[in-house]
């Protein structure tokens, strides 16, 4: 029995020991991925800049990669923000050490806006005398959108390859059927014939005003990419859209034969090439930094009296203080902190959300309207910056969007469901309501509303959407009835938008804080400005620990559904009759 204790102890001993000593090296490992993350890079006296976007995401903000990631040894993708690669992109085409760029456009990660605001940044390289090389492997469309600012577009010579440059598209997901076999009931309450969000629970397929403003919205989008890719290989868009409606880019060759590149190469052949444009006899002696790299050699302007403010305002406009979304109560309190801080001058509001809680929409708005009294606030429009994300932003000084950045979406909807049918007939649970008033149990989510619910919910949604459409005609100058033609929940393309009226300027975040800049008395330029941008992204250190608390994965990772699960999940009691300001979906592009 003694042997017996002295065994268990020791056994508990060393497991407390093998646990203390894990915990020690666990965070050992931390601090040295997060020291080799704050690595300052060594530039060479002669350079080629290397992008890879296989190996980074165009971002919002620039963060460090996942650290959990890391430790796994999965490796990961850092993401790089749009603002820090496009200033690199144009320091770069002054700087005499970098002789020219190298890109690999395969694999770029990035939404509509981030591609192309990176794609005017190449070209104006290009307009600078020095020269782009791409080499693409298997395009998509955005890796070729991409590679049409280069000068010269080389292809590998193998085949095998996968063409994914055939279009833009999206897909409309419809769940009725299938709620409908379950016994579930989702009443949809709503202001707009446009506003879709939510029209998947309650149909089988889509609205003609849904499938409207869909086919709109993707034609307007491929109008401008083709419109640039065309101009760029020197062909018409009419041209362009033939090859890819009948399907001629298939092989190597046929892109060679159409004039989609400008030569096919093997590795060897390819190096040989960028010693050449080098000035070198051998690959070998070609010198390159990684535009990552690259990014963190910028000089940091230290003036402390000239800033200018970047709000991002990335995600799901929620209630509360979520870290990883538009969090009402947090936003709130970042832009009061920023109108508190005496050497903000100007602030450019990067809006890139698809809307979300009306409620935390309208606290972060106040916050916004305050800040105005102080400073001019300058609007920059991402992938997205529909009902809440117009919401909030609609009344700044002067806004910019993308040509493809998706925006309007003027509407509001509120969605209860009922689950009462699949409890009964699947579960077989009956539910007996105890109310003390009769509509106690209206948000219970085990029956349908009544008429007058619904018309209680109805009279909510269309106060709101009255405010919204108020908001608006305020911040853009028109009257409410023009607003009201303009909105019901449609959503327009950054190119729409700007002719009728509801953005000023097709323009990248480089444009809008250059805008903003030039608003600050004695300011002649960017240069004479401090750019910070808010909130903080987290630290490597708190990446990890907001990672070790968890989040969950996502069930539907990898499908259409995963976005929709985003937008809903945790959907409770609470969420029941709340009211929305949202758009249906998110695209996201290869």
């Amino acid at each position: 029995m003694k042997d017996f204790v002295k065994m268990t102890l020791a056994v508990v001993a060393g497991l407390l020991v093998f646990a203390i000593v894990g915990f020690f090296l666990m965070f050992g490992t931390i601090g040295a991925i997060a020291a080799a993350g704050d690595a300052k890079p060594v530039m060479p006296s002669e350079a080629v800049l290397k992008i890879d976007l296989s190996a980074i995401a165009l971002a919002e903000q620039t963060a460090e990669a996942d650290p959990i990631a890391m430790l796994q040894g999965k490796g990961s993708v850092a993401p790089v923000g749009i603002y820090s690669a496009i200033t690199a992109v144009n320091r770069a085409a002054q700087d005499p050490a970098i002789k020219y760029i190298y890109m690999r456009p395969d694999g770029v990660t990035g939404g509509f806006a981030q591609v192309e605001e990176f794609r005017k940044a190449l070209v104006r390289f290009r307009e600078s005398g020095k020269a782009i090389v791409s080499y693409i492997e298997s395009p998509s469309n955005a890796s070729y959108y991409l590679a049409s600012a280069s000068d010269k577009i080389y292809m590998t010579v193998h085949e095998g390859g996968m063409n994914m440059f055939t279009g833009i598209s999206t897909q409309l997901i419809f769940l009725k059927d299938a709620l409908d076999r379950l016994g579930i009931n989702v009443q949809l309450i709503r202001h707009g014939k446009y506003k879709s969000a939510g029209e998947m629970y309650i149909r089988n397929s889509s609205s003609k005003e849904n499938m409207e403003q869909n086919v709109s919205m993707i034609t307007s989008m491929w109008d401008s990419w083709a419109t640039d890719i065309a101009e760029s290989r020197g062909i018409s868009k009419e041209e362009l859209n033939h090859m890819l409606n009948n399907l001629e880019l298939n092989f190597p060759s046929d892109f060679l034969e159409k004039g989609m590149v400008d030569g096919l190469l093997t590795r060897e052949e390819l190096q040989q090439k960028l010693a050449d444009l080098y000035v070198t006899d051998s690959y070998k002696n070609v010198k390159g930094i990684s535009l990552t790299d690259y990014a963190k050699l910028n000089p940091v302007n230290l003036k402390p009296t000239n800033k200018v403010a970047v709000i991002y305002a990335e995600g799901n406009i929620v209630d509360g203080s979520d870290k990883e979304q538009v969090a009402g109560d947090r936003f709130a309190q970042v832009i009061a902190d920023i109108r508190n801080d005496k050497d903000v001058k100007a602030v450019v509001l990067r809006v890139n959300s698809p809307g979300g809680s009306v409620l935390a929409s309208e606290k972060i708005k106040a916050e916004l309207d305050l800040l105005r009294k102080n400073v001019p606030v300058i609007a920059s429009y991402g992938n997205y910056a529909a009902s809440g994300g117009y919401w909030i932003s609609a009344n700044s000084d002067y806004i910019f969007a993308n040509a493809t950045t998706l925006t309007g979406s003027i509407g509001v909807f509120s969605m209860i469901p009922d689950f009462g049918g699949a409890v009964k007939s699947k579960l077989h649970v009956n539910i007996t309501p105890v109310n003390s008033n009769k509509h106690a149990d209206m948000l219970g989510m085990m029956r349908a509303l009544d008429s007058q619910e619904t018309a209680f919910m109805q009279a909510s949604v269309e106060r709101i959407y009255s405010k919204f459409t108020s908001i608006v005609a305020e911040g853009r100058d028109m009257t409410v009835e023009d607003v009201d033609n303009i909105a019901q929940g449609r959503v327009w393309t950054g190119a729409e938008a700007l002719e009728i009226g509801l953005v000023d300027q097709i323009g990248t975040i480089e444009d809008a804080i250059e805008y903003a800049a030039l608003c600050i008395d004695g300011v002649e330029s960017v240069n004479d400005v401090q750019v910070v941008g808010y909130p903080k992204p987290l630290t490597t250190i708190e990446a990890i620990m907001e990672s070790i608390v968890g989040k969950g994965e996502s069930v539907f990772a990898g499908t259409p559904l995963e976005n929709v699960e985003k937008a809903f999940i945790g959907w409770t009691e609470a969420e029941s009759g709340k009211a929305y300001a949202r758009l249906p979906y998110e695209i996201i592009i290869r």
